[in-house]
């Protein structure tokens, strides 16, 4: 396999690959459905955490909170107001300062408070303001300061935000429509022109186009990911292994789209098989949309393995080491899908060499 001829096989069809309707579905599709969520739920470039504090004594870590841009601090003059705010939303977590709070603070390096939190705020929202919190006692204290908050939840506790409810069907619709229909549509594409029977005649190989249509699905998939982790701000505060995941996921489903481009005939059956198999793609994200389904069934879907780290990286402030199994599991899992891959290039290889002798 030759890398000169796969670059310049990747450089045609970046400049003269179909240009047709496909394309501009993969590619606005998945923004224009961002977009829509983000309106509709408010989580377009979102808002910063909201932190509302009533201090019952001076403490310094309200002017120092004050002075850190990553939260919007309200304050509140008693425990009731406050309250009252973060049951109606005014605040995704109220915080209460006791009067003696700084000099506990000093005394036991452990950042200890009653907080009232919304239950309707975003999870990773919830996940910001501890971080902060113990970034912000660390400047008092001189040394890393545990963040102990006894929560309680108001408002509409069991509900899950639709933002965060949505946010893993629009992640894997942006990795998979993209990376897997635009690989497809163009071997289909080649197929309908008999292009690909006289590969024997050519330069290139058949793996070498597949390789090289396969590379396009996968950047594609992992760009679009990007702009939609963007969108929402949402790259979590472990950004190297968000990224490992969206290239993982992309080249899944840049692989899924060439064994899809190598066995269907037309557009018409692509898009019909897109159909049923986004039960199958799409499985984990419905189970996300509606937290009252068991979530084990989701193990059984293979892009579970991929979904899971990348909404616990993004909304739940994972590290590497939470999601460090299904990692695993889905390297596995594209490593069996460029077995077949390749047992298919050869098989269509062999095929076009009777053809030609």
């Amino acid at each position: 396999m030759s890398i000169k001829h796969i670059i310049t096989l990747f450089n045609r069809e970046v400049i003269h690959g179909p240009k047709d309707v496909t394309f501009i579905m993969v590619v606005v599709t998945p923004i224009l459905i961002s977009l829509f969520i983000s309106l509709a739920f408010g989580n377009i470039f979102s808002e910063k955490p909201k932190l509302g504090l009533t201090d019952l004594g001076s403490s310094q870590l309200v002017s120092l909170l004050k002075e850190n841009s990553t939260l919007l601090i309200k304050e509140y003059p008693d425990e009731a107001a406050l309250k009252e705010a973060a049951t109606s939303g005014a605040v995704d977590m109220g915080l209460v300062l006791p009067a003696d709070f700084d000099t506990a603070l000093l005394q036991t390096n452990t950042l200890k408070a009653s907080a009232y939190v919304w239950g309707e705020s975003l999870a990773k929202n919830r996940m910001i303001i501890p971080a902060v919190l113990a970034d912000t006692a660390r400047q008092i204290t001189g040394a890393e300061v545990p963040v102990e908050i006894n929560s309680i939840s108001l408002g509409d506790e069991q509900n899950v935000p639709w933002s965060d409810r949505l946010f893993p069907f629009v992640v894997l619709m942006a990795m998979f429509f993209s990376g897997l229909m635009l690989p497809a549509s163009s071997l289909i594409d080649e197929k309908q022109k008999r292009t690909l029977e006289a590969v024997n005649i050519t330069p290139a190989t058949l793996g070498e186009i597949f390789t090289a249509k396969g590379a396009i699905g996968t950047l594609l998939g992992l760009i679009m990911g990007l702009i939609i982790l963007g969108m929402n701000s949402a790259f979590g505060n472990a950004p190297l292994p968000l990224v490992l995941m969206l290239i993982l996921g992309s080249l899944m489903a840049s692989l899924l789209g060439l064994l899809a481009g190598a066995f269907i005939k037309d557009m018409n059956t692509l898009f019909a098989v897109w159909k049923f198999g986004g039960l199958l793609l799409f499985g984990p994200a419905f189970i996300y949309l509606f937290p009252q389904i068991p979530q084990w069934i989701g193990y059984f879907f293979p892009t579970y393995y991929i979904l899971k780290p990348v909404v616990d990286l993004s909304i739940y402030y994972a590290g590497w080491s939470d999601i460090a199994l299904n990692a695993g599991i889905t390297v596995i899992l594209v490593a069996i899908l460029l077995a077949v891959v390749s047992n298919v290039v050869k098989r269509m290889s062999n095929s076009a060499l009777r053809l030609y002798t």
